[in-house]
């Protein structure tokens, strides 16, 4: 153990231990930590980024191509401040798939509390779905399994793109547990069950544990909706946030799930969730609903540090939280009119001309 530099060196061996054992159980932060910056009822700028190693007039790049695709907003944070942001940062637009990554921190939180246990199966919780019903091999898969996307459960889904339609495998073709399927069978089974399990709404329950405590400016339990068909029986359930709430929430998992002295969600999911699973091809891996960079890889034409993590949802909606440059960014696009979408290449440009504009860590990790 390294003793704080705050401590006299002067005393004896029983003094000395004396205070190590008090430093352990006091609740303050060790004399030397920094205080962390968290926005309050609304954000704060970060009033001198260049001592951070940051410039906004080199953001001006960034900034340029952006209105030249089809970006409505953007959040830049860094240290719990705003660093840049443009566009409608406070216009709710539709998540779409980070509505996946919003349900996971709300099973860390009840996993931790008693109430869902990941190695229920789906037989054991009753699941089944329209014809063509799940097979006995099917009905196998466990929670954890769906957390995972590694069901081998290919029943039709609601809330699918025609790209999963198609990429969707064989009914019976992978047993549960051994092959990654980006599959919203798996998505949506999750909500149903978080429902069922915690006897609570999923948009009142992130409102009460999440929403609220984030001193979220702008989410509505009214924003939010179910979406049901004939494809299945487990709706989908697609959240609308304004950019400026997201980055609240890429920021709680930037600071281990902790919030202002709080812990929002518990450390160790918040861990497990952004840790790489499965081998996502090009976006790297795949966490407890979360893309993860791994060796590099996570969007085209910008190399991210393993570490980094993000919520994806379809035309173009991200949450990139990038822990070794203290960093979240939040990207919008006014899907709500057909037609409006920013590809993966599109944003891995817009990525490496925001990370221009700053220091960065990532070669220097590299460069060791």
């Amino acid at each position: 153990m390294t003793l704080p530099m705050c401590l006299p060196q002067n005393v004896s061996r029983g003094t000395m231990t004396c205070c190590v054992l008090a430093i352990a159980v006091v609740s303050s932060p060790p004399c030397e930590a920094a205080e962390r910056n968290w926005p309050g009822e609304s954000w704060q700028k970060l009033e001198d980024p260049e001592r951070l190693g940051w410039s906004r007039e080199k953001l001006k790049p960034a900034r340029d191509y952006a209105a030249t695709i089809d970006t409505a907003a953007v959040m830049i944070v860094v240290d719990g401040q705003v660093l840049d942001e443009w566009g409608r940062t406070k216009q709710r637009y539709n998540v779409h798939s980070i509505r996946k990554s919003l349900l996971s921190a709300l099973y860390g939180i009840h996993v931790n509390e008693g109430q869902i246990d990941l190695k229920k199966s789906m037989v054991q919780l009753g699941i089944d779905d329209n014809e063509p019903s799940l097979t006995a091999i099917e009905k196998q898969a466990t929670l954890h399994d769906l957390l995972k996307a590694r069901s081998g459960v290919y029943h039709p889904a609601l809330y699918e793109t025609e790209r999963m339609k198609a990429a969707r495998p064989q009914r019976g073709s992978h047993a549960p547990g051994e092959f990654w399927y980006y599959n919203n069978w798996d998505f949506n089974v999750l909500g149903e069950v978080f429902e069922r399990e915690t006897k609570t709404n999923l948009f009142s329950e992130f409102k009460a544990r999440i929403a609220d405590p984030l001193q979220m400016e702008d989410f509505r339990t009214a924003d939010c909706a179910y979406v049901t068909g004939a494809d299945s029986v487990y709706p989908a359930y697609p959240f609308r946030m304004t950019a400026r709430d997201m980055a609240r929430f890429g920021l709680l998992f930037l600071r281990g799930g902790e919030w202002n002295g709080k812990q929002v969600i518990p450390a160790n999911w918040v861990k497990q969730s952004v840790t790489s699973y499965s081998n996502a091809g090009d976006r790297g891996g795949y966490g407890y609903l979360w893309w993860v960079a791994v060796g590099g890889t996570h969007l085209p034409g910008v190399d991210l540090p393993d570490g980094a993590y993000s919520a994806r949802g379809a035309h173009g909606h991200y949450i990139l939280v990038v822990p070794t440059l203290d960093l979240v960014i939040v990207h919008r696009v006014g899907s709500d009119i057909a037609g409006r979408d920013v590809t993966a290449d599109q944003f891995g440009k817009l990525v490496k001309l925001m990370l221009d504009a700053g220091h960065s860590p990532v070669a220097q990790t590299k460069a060791r």
